[in-house]
């Protein structure tokens, strides 16, 4: 075993805790070395703000044309994922792809914090008004 995670929670934390005690005295049994660490965990993206994201996503996708390969054309909500979730890290990385060409590489919005992800959804709305999108909240009220 080389790495273990335990979680605790508010109605666990006791029950999960003495689990994790037991993990590290059988290892030190053994004589092997353990380290323990303790991270708050931040908690993830909430519902709300998924849906939010694909919803502005899906907006940017249905009006923008963005170069790819030369020519301008509308991409996938997924592919605005990308493109923003990389322009959120304000280093963009790029790999190339195995059957030539280039992907870029984001996050995981999976993993964002709450804060991450409203500041992900900042920059999007920042890039669609740009862009001049009409967001789908605008055209309800319209």
């Amino acid at each position: 075993m080389t790495s273990r995670t335990v979680f605790l929670e508010p109605g666990n934390a006791r029950e999960r805790m003495a689990h994790a005690w037991k993990l590290a005295c059988d290892l030190l049994q053994f004589g092997k070395p353990v380290r323990v660490r303790i991270d708050e965990k931040k908690p993830t993206r909430t519902l709300d703000q998924n849906a939010l994201m694909w919803a502005v996503l899906t907006d940017i996708a249905r009006q923008v044309e963005w170069p790819v390969d030369g020519k301008l054309q509308l991409l996938e909500p997924d592919d605005w994922k990308d493109i923003l979730s990389a322009g959120l890290r304000k280093t963009q990385r790029v790999a190339q792809g195995i059957e030539g060409g280039f992907v870029m590489l984001g996050q995981r919005t999976s993993r964002m914090t709450i804060g991450d992800m409203s500041e992900l959804i900042e920059l999007a709305y920042a890039f669609g008004s740009q862009h001049g999108v009409v967001w789908h909240e605008q055209r309800k009220a319209a």
